[in-house]
């Protein structure tokens, strides 16, 4: 089954042009890996002022994804970003709900 992963990091404003190209290289770099499906990077604008980016990525499974999370070549970049930013990068995995989320009838 296929999962979300959200990916939510806060950084310095001042810190912004350092960091993008970094979020670039490895969404260009997980587009090549098994199991990656797509993804999408986006920069909170409400409330205004706030620094963070989220990015959300598909994958086929759990296990492409962690593959990926613990590869070398991912974590050396993410390294890199976790200097920039000086602040803990946060995952989430999600998975789809089958049918929805059924209200209780009393």
């Amino acid at each position: 089954m296929a999962i979300e992963v959200f990916i939510r990091r806060k950084f310095v404003k001042e810190k912004a042009d350092e960091l993008a190209p970094l979020i670039v290289k490895l969404r260009s770099l997980a587009t090549m890996q098994p199991g990656y499906i797509s993804g999408e990077t986006l920069k909170c604008i409400d409330p205004p002022g706030e620094t963070d980016y989220l990015v959300i990525s598909t994958w086929q499974s759990v296990e492409h994804w962690k593959k990926w999370l613990h590869s070398k070549e991912r974590s050396t970049i993410q390294e890199k970003i976790d200097t920039v930013t000086a602040k803990k990068t946060e995952y989430r995995i999600y998975e789809p709900l089958v049918g929805g989320i059924m209200p209780k009838m009393n």
